[in-house]
């Protein structure tokens, strides 16, 4: 651990049936960085013929999911009556604000040939004021994602402000999201324009100060400090962070908000069927019993 670092956060790997997750945050060392409250990092894994991911329909309060795949493909659906495909490079935001129901699913020919899929899916906590927005869901396609390319280093501002420019993603806090690959040997300054910032290898190792950071760990470094990542092999990494949130967040299964009788509400409502669930869409998570 050096000044520049304040918490190393190592993910603990759940086993969703042949689908590996790395849950990286909230964890003991962090609940949160920036409106970062969840993040999950997804797979990398390789679906045979008949296999692939299959989220059934389940629900989402006082937050922004944010997809990001490296690769494969999901099918979104939603009770808005969306239905998109993302793709690697590609932006997938759904704001849940008072509510929304949602499942994500391979898409059939992938489930017929089989695939490989890696990705990030993240929830950020939207401000209190925010919280009970009406749900929407945005698609950003590859070609609006902008990105800065320097010698050995590409970055993908996925969501947020960094590098001098701005993702076209409504965000509702200042936030920082970056999909950064470095190539072996390659460095890279950590953006210096938000308060609270940290890096997450997808795969690869980097090198910060002396401490070097393998897959699956993340590094919340200490505000305003001037980080500089070295890549010591080719790298695919997670910046993200932000304005702190704007008070504490309660977070149980899929809901987040700041008032625990909130969180009762939703469970009720999930359990009495007050949520819609998307069109086409028969099966559902059930609230869990604890």
């Amino acid at each position: 651990m050096t000044a520049l670092i304040e918490a190393i956060v190592e993910g603990r790997t759940h086993d969703l049936g042949g689908f590996s997750v790395r849950r990286v945050l909230p964890s003991v060392q962090r609940r949160a960085v920036g409106p970062f409250v969840f993040v999950d990092h997804m797979g990398p894994a390789r679906f045979g013929p008949g296999a692939g991911v299959a989220v059934r329909a389940h629900p989402h309060i006082g937050l922004a999911t944010v997809t990001w795949l490296f690769e494969g493909a999901l099918v979104h659906r939603d009770n808005l009556g969306n239905v998109q495909v993302i793709e690697p490079g590609e932006v997938n935001w759904m704001t849940a604000g008072r509510g929304i129901a949602h499942s994500e699913r391979s898409r059939p020919e992938d489930f017929a040939a089989g695939m490989r899929f890696h990705g990030m899916q993240t929830w950020v906590a939207l401000p209190r004021a925010d919280e009970e927005a009406e749900p929407a869901f945005f698609h950003h396609p590859g070609d609006t994602v902008p990105r800065v390319e320097r010698a050995g280093v590409r970055l993908d501002v996925v969501a947020g402000t960094a590098y001098g420019v701005a993702s076209p993603v409504r965000v509702h806090s200042p936030t920082l999201y970056v999909a950064a690959t470095l190539q072996a040997g390659a460095m890279q300054a950590v953006d210096t324009g938000h308060e609270e910032r940290a890096v997450y290898v997808a795969d690869g190792l980097l090198d910060i100060d002396g401490t070097r950071l393998g897959s699956g760990q993340m590094a919340v470094f200490t505000p305003g400090a001037a980080v500089v990542l070295e890549a010591l092999a080719d790298t695919r990494a997670m910046l993200l962070g932000g304005a702190p949130l704007d008070g504490p967040r309660h977070l149980w299964w899929n809901f987040v908000a700041s008032a625990p009788d909130r969180i009762e509400r939703a469970k009720r409502d999930w359990r009495e069927g007050r949520f819609a669930l998307p069109p086409g869409e028969t099966e559902s998570i059930p609230l869990p019993e604890r």
